[in-house]
């Protein structure tokens, strides 16, 4: 592709810079703005496209083919990662078949009757539900399963003073299950991918930290919310009564579909996990994966597919690839190259604990506010475009920070709006500033441990 003669004036990067900020408010203003988020980006990537072409920022001209083939392509087409793409709708195809097998609500309930109608044992198994639902299928999936069955178990428990709690922990656990493999949140696939962290460095690295932070949330939740253990011999007896009308194969339809479910999920996991290691698989890479298995899954609905196509979040899916092109657009302006120059006078010339503490901190602080995706895709094309090793504890900085920061407020990640939905759907009454008021221990403890962690062990 030709490559543009012109180069960004400094005034051109300060007012693309503006631009920047002025997204960011309109994502984080998103609920009073009435618009979704892929109409907000996308409008935006397409005013970004046209002033980047007006001011001869844009390689315009033929790609030229690894075989010497020439081919005529948007200059937007490039700019977008089409992996990533992959991964998201293959995954969340997937995830959707086989949730009609009937398999989830089966584990679910599985963990309630084993909790006897126990309150605290009822929160640690959720807890720990919510955790691996979140790492193994995505975070606003587990947040509707778990808060739904929470929902019910706590309603027949009658015990519905204690769903506020429930949800709101299960909400703040679903961004700590994020960091629990590379495919577990879009933030990890981004910095993991560029910075070539493969699925088993970045699962040995991130399941210590999860383990801590998972009990000392579950820990802190049940104190804060006042969720104790039944002692009461009367209290125990009539819980475990309404524990026993738990039936877990309600949702089963089919036995068969049931166990090639089971079994399609566990290689799913198999094969996402050794993608790095296998002939072939290697090269077409995860995207190339999640749209394999979910093709297959959907050979047992082979005369109503549409009808799952129509499921996958769009919206999602359009603020992607219209947020790549604006982060292409800004590289091209000179902002990535402004803001890098702020990310070193934080992290310093050389890695310093100190610059990896604060670009931690600044992260969480940063995706608090808004979607915790462009952060990191902007800090990743930054330490890249600094050279930064693959074993640098920068990005494990950013990864940490922009998955937890999404813990400070109800607009800081998906699954935290999704827990906020579910609470006014019962009738609970939680504002911004309580919501804000009540997550900010956890989130204060889940980002000291993070910072502790990256310091002392990478």
């Amino acid at each position: 592709m030709e490559h543009a003669v012109t180069h960004a004036s400094h005034g051109t990067t300060l007012f693309f810079t503006g631009v920047l900020v002025l997204l960011i408010a309109s994502l984080a203003l998103e609920e009073k703005i009435h618009a979704k988020k892929s109409l907000i980006v996308g409008l935006f990537a397409a005013v970004l496209l046209f002033l980047d072409g007006m001011l001869g920022l844009l390689p315009f001209g033929p790609v030229t083919l690894p075989n010497g083939h020439t081919l005529n392509m948007p200059v937007y087409i490039e700019a977008i990662d089409w992996g990533v793409i992959a991964i998201i709708i293959g995954s969340s195809i997937f995830v959707d078949v086989t949730s009609r097998s009937g398999l989830f609500t089966w584990i679910a309930i599985k963990l309630t009757k084993l909790s006897c109608g126990d309150p605290l044992k009822l929160l640690w198994y959720y807890g720990i539900m919510t955790v691996v639902f979140s790492a193994v299928l995505n975070n606003v999936t587990a947040m509707i399963i778990v808060g739904s069955l929470s929902a019910v178990s706590l309603k027949r428990l009658q015990r519905e003073e204690q769903l506020l709690g429930f949800l709101l922990i299960e909400g703040l656990l679903t961004n700590i299950g994020g960091l629990l493999t590379l495919i577990s949140s879009v933030p990890n696939i981004i910095i993991g991918t560029t910075a070539g962290i493969s699925f088993m460095t970045f699962f040995l690295k991130a399941s210590p930290y999860v383990l801590v932070a998972t009990a000392a949330t579950i820990w802190l939740g049940a104190r804060l919310f006042r969720i104790s253990k039944l002692r009461d011999a009367e209290e125990i007896a009539a819980a475990k009564q309404h524990v026993a009308g738990f039936d877990e194969n309600d949702g089963i339809e089919s036995q068969g579909f049931f166990w090639f479910g089971a079994i399609m999920l566990g290689a799913f996991i198999l094969v996402i996990a050794t993608t790095s290691v296998l002939p072939v698989v290697s090269s077409l890479g995860m995207g190339y994966v999640a749209l394999t298995f979910a093709l297959i899954m959907l050979i047992r609905f082979k005369h109503e597919v549409d009808q799952f196509y129509k499921a996958v979040d769009w919206d999602l899916i359009g603020f992607f690839m219209a947020l790549f092109v604006v982060i292409h657009m800004l590289e091209y302006a000179g902002v990535l190259d402004l803001i890098g120059q702020g990310i070193t006078r934080i992290i310093g010339e050389e890695e310093s604990r100190f610059g990896v503490g604060a670009l931690l901190f600044s992260s969480a602080a940063f995706s608090s506010v808004t979607d915790n995706i462009p952060l990191a895709a902007m800090l990743g094309k930054i330490l890249a475009a600094q050279g930064t090793a693959a074993d640098s504890p920068l990005w494990w900085s950013v990864i940490f920070g922009a998955n937890l920061g999404g813990n400070l407020t109800p607009i800081g990640s998906a699954s935290t709006l999704v827990a906020v939905t579910i609470i006014y759907k019962h009738e609970l009454k939680l504002s911004f500033g309580g919501f804000v008021r009540k997550a900010l221990p956890f989130a204060v403890l889940h980002i000291a441990l993070a910072t502790v962690y990256v310091l002392v062990f990478f």
